[in-house]
């Protein structure tokens, strides 16, 4: 048996995990690597040749999430591959392509994605798939893209699990020990953890929990009359809680474009019917045009979710003139790097469109799992053979993580052989 590590040992993004008996390959994301701050992507893996070759032998793909550096190389893959991922996140990803359709010279290349993700199979949570002798049941998990899952893989004899991105402090992160020690360890003891490590070289940032930022909102939106929101437009627990503070004001609208509103009843309609934090009714959908909106919000005020787009650069060149400036804020809600001009990731797009506002106020909490939560769950799944670390740019500051000594032992960051196992790192 192989585990062969793509690409993801040593960076962030661009995950490709490769998992292999004898008898049949499957691959866990194949992901495209990250933008620069110009929005630019370096991938040597973005070509048909690359791409036919690694798939040649490839029984099946699963995906873990919806994010571009997990699902980026999708459109690529041939057809004869078959493709699998979550049955909510393959509706987000659908929408979000079939907006894209409308961006000039893109029109060829959208009908493509469209048509891929289209033909995609699409997972419930705790559905067992079998592709040859290897057997991969996916469990949800909490993070910065809804319908996110960890993969349980069975093989020889052998048990994996591969986490995927995941965080312990999200609204539906009070599922995650429950889920691996009583769903996933009931299965007998995990052999090898594959699993991310993104906060390992971010050790001294304060990770906070969605209802902590939820109560700063609350005191924030009781203070501006208008407040503008930059957070991700398919985190289904970011958007909650913005909708759920924005209801404590009264007779605020909930604002957003038609493409945010598509995204929301994708939300509402599956999440939603399980938890009213997640049902977020009949936001109100901007344009220029609407004056009764307009009244509205010069009125009572407004939440309204923002994207540094051009389109959304033509609404606040229109709306925030009409606005009290000292009554007006935006809340930044990314990663603070983006718009931080000193950093190799600044990007310029979201700087500039940031900028035009009279306040600022960051209020933020990532989407990975801290450090001490990457230490629970090793110790908690205490694999017998080794644990794995990708999504990282410090890999090996996994051996400064509270665990188990013997379990610091067992971190592979290079080629290793096994009785039975060959895990092998191809580094890109």
């Amino acid at each position: 048996m192989e585990v062969i590590v793509h690409r993801g040992i040593n960076q962030i993004g661009g995950c490709i995990t490769e998992i292999a008996t004898s008898k049949s390959r499957v691959l866990i994301d194949f992901g495209q690597n990250l933008p620069d701050g110009e929005g630019n992507i370096e991938d040597s893996f973005a070509n048909l040749d690359a791409i036919n070759e690694l798939t040649k032998n490839i029984d099946a793909i699963f995906y873990t999430h919806y994010h571009g550096d997990h699902l980026g190389l999708f459109q690529l893959v041939p057809d004869s591959v078959p493709q699998y991922i979550g049955a909510i996140a393959k509706k987000v990803a659908l929408c979000k392509h079939r907006r894209l359709v409308f961006i000039k010279g893109r029109e060829e290349l959208s009908k493509k994605e469209i048509e891929k993700l289209e033909s995609m199979y699409s997972f419930e949570a705790k559905q067992k798939i079998k592709i040859g002798n290897i057997k991969v049941t996916p469990y949800l998990v909490s993070h910065s893209a809804y319908d996110a899952y960890m993969f349980l893989i069975e093989a020889n004899g052998l048990l994996i699990l591969h986490t995927g991105d995941f965080r312990g402090h999200g609204y539906l992160s009070k599922g995650l020990l429950p889920t691996i020690e009583k769903l996933i360890l009931n299965k007998g003891r995990i052999d090898f953890l594959i699993t991310e490590g993104t906060m390992l070289s971010r050790l001294d940032e304060k990770v906070r929990h969605e209802n902590e930022l939820k109560r700063e909102v609350i005191e924030l939106m009781k203070q501006y009359k208008n407040v503008f929101v930059l957070c991700s437009s398919t985190d289904m627990e970011r958007l909650a809680t913005f909708h759920t503070a924005n209801k404590e004001i009264k007779d605020r609208p909930f604002v957003c474009d038609d493409f945010q509103k598509s995204v929301l009843e994708i939300f509402s309609k599956s999440a939603g019917k399980i938890s009213p934090l997640f049902d977020f009714k009949e936001p109100y959908t901007f344009w220029k045009e609407n004056s009764k909106l307009i009244k509205w919000i010069q009125d009572k005020g407004c939440c309204m979710l923002v994207r540094p787009t051009e389109k959304f650069n033509n609404y606040t060149n229109h709306l925030l003139p009409l606005l009290e400036k000292e009554n007006t804020i935006l809340i930044y809600s990314m990663w603070k790097e983006y718009i931080n001009p000193k950093s190799k990731h600044c990007n310029k797009r979201y700087l500039g469109f940031v900028q035009q506002f009279p306040s600022i106020r960051k209020i933020h909490t990532s989407g990975h799992a801290s450090a001490d939560c990457l230490a629970e769950v090793c110790n908690l799944v205490n694999p017998t053979k080794g644990i794995i670390p990708i999504h990282s740019e410090k890999s090996a500051y996994y051996q400064k993580l509270p665990i188990k000594e013997e379990l610091k032992s067992k971190i592979i960051i290079e080629s290793a052989r096994t009785k039975n196992i060959i895990i092998i790192e191809i580094k890109k």
